[in-house]
């Protein structure tokens, strides 16, 4: 934590006293209102929400070009920093691509330290570093809520590129990140969340999706996004609609992070994951569920895990790999790909 007589990034956040309100539905329906592009080199564009855009440079290279910031969850600059620049890379790594170039999007108040900022970019560039990728400059404009994030650019092959549309009927759901970022973050900030639960929330959203991605782009997976502000109930329900699949998601199989059922149960649930329960509720089916469980899967994560989809024997092998190799974050096989059913998300037990 940073010294008590530096400001609070957290407090910052709500500085303008407006909340967000866009939300997955209505972002859906802005989105269908622009003019859609006819230039054929454009592979995925904005029409299933995908994690990032790719156009195909020549046969053999795609670029993908994402962009993500956001206001600080975390006191501390220089782990917001690493936060929000694993947030923007894991955009590349979700649509199996190597991140090259980024671009630091900046956001801050005259009145605050600049110093505070210093460390923010420092965070960002350390691990733009880890990523293997060139950290080149980037924009600043002043603002009363600071908000910090990245421009990043990736090269994939376009015949090997992911995609979050795909996902077939038997496919086994793979997640590599424990759920819960948004109300542990919550805890933290009502100062009821335990060390424990505060340090592997940290550890969580700083870890890249690098070693997944490597593991995974050796096996013919379906489909592929990452775990972000939509919450897993939100990007579920992307993949489905763009796979013509029904989720189904086994709570029992859950990974959730240390303390964060607790938590939920308490009511420490952020606004972000009642925001996209309003959108998302009517494609869900809750089954028996208990409310605190729904509120895990409405939670939004930020720098969440990859969501994939593979046939069974490949989930198999994927599995197995990221014991043998070992990912640095809890992971588990949490559901399978149906017949497209009246939902586009169902939970089970």
């Amino acid at each position: 934590m940073i010294p008590d007589e530096e400001v609070r990034l957290t407090q910052m956040s709500h500085a303008s006293g407006c909340a967000a309100k866009i939300g997955p539905g209505m972002l859906q329906e802005i989105l269908k209102g622009l003019p859609m592009s006819n230039d054929g080199n454009l592979l995925v564009g904005i029409e299933t929400n995908d994690d990032g855009a790719v156009y195909r440079i020549s046969q053999d290279l795609a670029m993908i070009q994402t962009l993500d910031f956001f206001p600080p969850m975390v006191d501390d600059p220089y782990v917001f920093g690493q936060v929000a620049a694993a947030n923007a890379l894991s955009d590349i790594y979700a649509m199996g691509g190597e991140p090259k170039i980024a671009l630091n999007i900046v956001a801050w108040p005259n009145c605050v330290n600049p110093e505070i900022l210093g460390r923010i970019l420092k965070g960002g560039a350390d691990k733009v570093r880890e990523a293997g990728a060139v950290l080149a400059g980037g924009h600043s404009i002043q603002d009363d809520v600071p908000k910090y994030g990245l421009s990043v650019t990736g090269f994939v092959h376009p015949d090997r590129m992911f995609k979050n549309c795909g996902a077939q009927q038997g496919d086994v759901l793979i997640l590599t990140k424990p759920l819960g970022t948004g109300i542990v973050n919550t805890a933290v900030k009502a100062e009821a969340a335990s060390e424990e639960a505060e340090q592997e929330v940290i550890r969580v959203m700083t870890s890249l999706n690098r070693k997944a991605k490597e593991i995974i782009e050796k096996f013919e997976i379906h489909s592929c996004t990452d775990v972000t502000g939509f919450g897993l109930a939100g990007h579920g329900i992307e993949m489905a609609d763009g796979s013509g699949v029904t989720i189904a998601i086994e709570l029992d199989r859950l990974p959730i992070q240390r303390e964060a059922a607790e938590y939920a149960k308490m009511g420490l649930v952020p606004e972000g994951a009642y925001r996209n329960r309003q959108f998302l509720e009517s494609k869900v089916d809750f089954g028996s569920s208990q409310v605190f469980e729904q509120d895990l899967l409405f939670d939004p994560q930020t720098s969440g895990g990859l969501l994939i989809s593979a046939d069974e024997q490949t989930a198999e092998k994927i599995l197995e790999d990221f014991s043998r190799y070992g990912l640095e974050t809890e992971y588990a096989a949490v559901g399978k790909a149906e017949a497209r059913g009246e939902k586009s998300v169902r939970l089970i037990r």
